[in-house]
């Protein structure tokens, strides 16, 4: 076989090989028969928020299935095609073949990806939480570059993007903000941006012009259901409330309903000021709450089936995702993937795909 073909089989391979471990083939088939069975019961349609999440995952796992079986069968048939087309010497045909095993490993790739986005809550939309680190004004401008970015790459994937939360610096940036992304797979996408980011460039806050390296953490949980059993004990909670903060204008409120509910056992904090009832704010802070500890479930559980651990870390040096560097060079690496651009201008406009399937895969 020639050594281009050569090249796209093992692609293909590789991908059907991911696709078939990510899933966890023989309980995925299984899941998928179980679903079958619900569909056709008529129990299930007498509560139709239930019926839609089996649908949901019923579609989700068919297509990713189906999507891994087509592309074997594809692969088998090409490269019988190729074998026989170099047996009787037609080299058109042969050529025919190697670029449709191209293609097939170009889609291979878009569907391993998609495949990839399979996970529990990997379709709901998401919250992005950005606090700046330690280093004043500096920091408080990355964390502020870091906001754009998300909001950038969201709206290049037609999603919706609202300011949750929102604490600015005093000089410029922010000191925290917290986003909510709506669209079709937000947090599935989203989640792999979780940890520190490191920027190293000439200071346009000093007057020497010194280069300094600054650091913010990002934290991603998905929106949950409003029905998910969470249990949350009310005398483990800290609820304080407080004037909002903002641009100015109308959007400042000139009564305490801004609202921070602290959940003591885990120590993990959420707020929301967006709403000019304190009521609706505290209802929305609980909500942020459940996610978050939803997502501490999440994360226990793919540590323990992947010993992959996810977890916050300090805001600082050794445990950055991912490092940009503005000068005295153009470059942005993952350190987990080892994925780099040099082009940082366009990642910090939104570019994230590469980073993003690279953590997925």
């Amino acid at each position: 076989m020639r050594a281009e073909a050569q090249s796209h089989v093992d692609q293909i391979n590789q991908a059907v090989a991911l696709l078939r471990r990510f899933l966890d083939w023989d309980r995925a088939v299984k899941r998928l028969e179980e679903l079958n069975a619900k569909v056709e019961d008529q129990a299930l349609w007498n509560d139709p928020k239930a019926a839609q999440e089996v649908m949901r995952e019923r579609r989700r796992l068919d297509e990713a299935i189906n999507a891994t079986l087509k592309m074997e069968r594809e692969r088998d048939d090409t490269v019988e095609l190729l074998e026989m087309a170099e047996e009787e010497g037609d080299a058109a045909l042969a050529d025919e073949a190697v670029a449709s095993l191209g293609e097939l490993a170009a889609r291979a790739e878009t569907d391993k990806v998609a495949a990839l986005l399979a996970g529990e809550a990997d379709a709901n939309d998401t919250y992005i939480e950005i606090n700046a680190g330690a280093g004043g004004t500096e920091s408080q401008d990355w964390a502020e570059m870091l906001q754009r970015m998300y909001t950038r790459w969201a709206e290049r994937h037609k999603m919706k993007v609202e300011l949750v939360d929102y604490h600015g610096g005093e000089q410029a940036g922010i000191k925290s903000a917290t986003l909510m992304i709506k669209g079709e797979n937000a947090y599935g996408w989203l989640k792999t941006e979780s940890g520190v980011h490191r920027l190293v460039r000439i200071s346009p806050f000093d007057s020497a012009a010194r280069r300094q390296t600054s650091f913010a953490s990002v934290w991603v949980y998905p929106v949950v259901d409003d029905d998910i059993d969470i249990e949350v004990n009310e005398s483990e909670l800290r609820i304080d409330t407080y004037r909002a903060s903002g641009a100015g204008g109308q959007h400042v409120n000139t009564t305490d309903s801004a609202v921070r509910i602290t959940h003591i056992p885990t120590g993990i904090v959420v707020a929301c000021q967006n709403q000019r009832s304190q009521h609706k704010n505290r209802a929305e802070a609980m909500k942020q709450l459940k996610a978050r500890l939803y997502e501490a479930e999440l994360q226990k559980r793919e540590a323990e089936a992947n010993a992959v651990n996810a977890t916050k870390t300090e805001i600082g040096w050794g445990h950055q995702i991912r490092s940009y560097v503005l000068q005295p060079y153009q470059l942005v690496k993952d350190l987990r993937t080892g994925v780099e651009s040099t082009n940082p201008r366009e990642v910090l406009d939104g570019t994230l795909e590469p980073f993003m399937e690279a953590a997925l895969a």
